[in-house]
């Protein structure tokens, strides 16, 4: 188990990845075409999305052709390690996120993405970074990609997604690349004053990229337990592992000589809670996230989401029970806690051996999973149409999962989600006409 110490992460916290750090900004140099980071930063996104269509079809040998920028630049990362090529292993830990698709749906949306905004360093480099500009959808389109990123690295187990042109090897190398390209990014002597190295430590640092890979692990299990998914022991170890494997692929330095353990859980955790914090970033980012879930709720279920994030939140240890109030995420709805805290009741009850049985307990596990499959089809149906769609779902989880993707079902949503939206806006102006009403009569 490695020693968790305040210099430890005070180590991680400035330490980049030296490695591809120094590769990248060489390469930059040397190609006539790319005159700076930023035009590489973008030639490697359009590769990557390329790249990744490839692997998902399993045309392995076109992937280096539709990517060579991509390809030329890892070229130099060393293989996967005899610890992480544990094949058993690494599919029971993807299984974790295959047999509970819409319950981890669920944790990604109201949990992990919540978490990761309460960050002080993930919400800056999130807000201030080069493609976190104010352009429509482009809030959508990185929420849809980190969705991709889990399906390909865990949903894809038939195609050897972590082996070297596999989709999950494909994502997280193309990511150590995109990293670094920030880091350039962010440091450059214009954008210097937007970024508080003193305070945060070097941008994307291996801090940050750890507390990246608990968010999809530790606090995707929490999430689940709390909505009545029991993870055994040795599946957590396996998911952990998996990540591990994934963590090495993307650089994160404390995955490259082991993978973790159960017990670096907890030291890990209570250090990077330190971290946690109220700011405008995190805000803001937070606010769009909510904005695009109640968007996407039937009507009567739009404070749903608040009150899940709530919920998901309540007593956690390390003082991540703050997460709302820093993100300032508006109260729940009123008949969220009965009915939520009687489903935690149930749970707590379960785990310790008790009698479990509870009116609410099938019907709020069915709406849990109702809220993480609408969620993850609305991201799948935005890009429908698009030739190289930065999420959608492989045909063998739409079984899985029992999602319909078929044309005559995206266009029954879609005709939902507009009604939805017109009643909406009625309902909005005849609160604002009421309001200016009551207003004018106070007033004579």
């Amino acid at each position: 188990m490695t020693n968790w110490s305040d210099s430890e992460f005070e180590r991680l916290r400035a330490l980049a990845d030296p490695l591809i750090d120094e590769q990248v900004a060489a390469y930059a140099r040397d190609q006539p075409e790319i005159t700076d980071i930023a035009d590489l930063t973008k030639v490697l996104i359009k590769e990557l999305s390329e790249a990744k269509q490839m692997a998902r079809r399993n045309a392995t040998s076109s992937v280096r052709e539709c990517a060579p920028h991509l390809f030329r630049l890892s070229e130099k990362l060393p293989e996967l390690p005899d610890w992480a090529r544990d094949a058993k292993l690494i599919e029971q830990g993807q299984a974790v996120y295959v047999s509970n698709g819409l319950y981890q749906s669920a944790a990604l949306f109201f949990a992990s993405l919540p978490l990761s905004y309460a960050d002080e360093r993930s919400a800056d480099i999130l807000v201030q970074g080069e493609f976190a500009n104010r352009a429509p959808g482009i809030f959508t389109r990185r929420v849809a990609e980190t969705g991709q990123m889990l399906i390909d690295v865990m949903g894809l187990r038939g195609s050897k997604s972590l082996e070297p042109f596999g989709p999950g090897y494909v994502t997280a190398v193309g990511l150590r690349l995109l990293h670094s390209c920030v880091r350039a990014l962010t440091l450059r002597k214009e954008r210097q004053p937007l970024w508080d190295k003193k305070r945060f430590g070097t941008p994307v640092n291996q801090e940050l990229l750890l507390a990246t890979l608990l968010d999809f692990s530790f606090v995707t299990w929490a999430a689940l337990e709390r909505m009545g998914v029991k993870l055994s022991k040795a599946d957590r170890a396996a998911n952990l592992y998996t990540w591990s494997v994934v963590g090495f692929l993307m650089g994160v330095d404390p995955c490259q000589q082991h993978p973790l353990t159960l017990d670096d859980i907890p030291q890990i955790s209570e250090q990077l809670s330190r971290r946690l914090g109220h700011t405008d970033a995190g805000c803001r980012l937070m606010q769009d996230l909510l904005d695009e879930m109640e968007s996407l709720m039937p009507l009567g279920w739009r404070k749903l989401p608040r009150s899940l994030i709530h919920w998901m939140f309540e007593d956690q240890p390390y003082g991540v029970h703050r997460v709302p109030s820093l993100l300032e995420v508006p109260a729940p709805a009123w008949w969220s806690r009965p009915l939520l805290g009687g489903l935690q009741a149930v749970n707590n009850r379960v785990w310790s051996d008790q009698l479990a049985w509870s009116p609410f307990q099938m019907p709020v596990r069915s709406l849990l999973r109702k809220a993480g499959r609408i969620l993850l089809v609305a991201y799948a149906d935005e890009y429908a149409a698009n030739r190289r769609p930065p999420f959608e779902i492989p045909d063998d989880l739409v079984r899985q999962w029992h999602v319909r993707t078929t044309p005559r079902a995206h266009a029954a949503r879609e005709k939902r989600r507009t009604m939805r939206r017109r009643t909406r806006q009625v309902g909005r102006a005849s609160s604002e006409f009421l309001a200016r009403r009551t207003v004018r009569r106070g007033s004579q």
